[in-house]
């Protein structure tokens, strides 16, 4: 049970992460996804996506729209996750 709520606090706080990026495309980009498929990551995939967002904002983007390929050491399952991930505004 202790794991479970670990990952749950984990999840919380990436999702925090993921919409205070501080470039709103960047906030919308990359929370949307965070909250699409933060559920389904496990622990090791969520310490990779937490290593993802220890990365640029211009860097990040670029490897999410495909514009630049990222780094072999980083071109890994979440990230190739956010490479497929289709942005869908929400229209109120």
């Amino acid at each position: 049970m202790k794991d479970t709520e670990d990952l749950e606090a984990k999840r919380k706080r990436l999702r925090f992460r993921s919409w205070h990026r501080g470039i709103r495309e960047m906030d919308l980009l990359v929370g949307s996804f965070a909250d699409s498929r933060l559920a389904e990551l496990d622990a090791e995939q969520l310490s990779r996506y937490e290593e993802l967002l220890l990365e640029s904002d211009p860097d990040l983007y670029a490897w999410m729209t495909g514009r630049a390929e990222p780094p072999e050491e980083l071109n890994h399952d979440v990230m190739q996750m956010m490479r497929q991930f289709e942005y869908k505004p929400q229209l109120d």
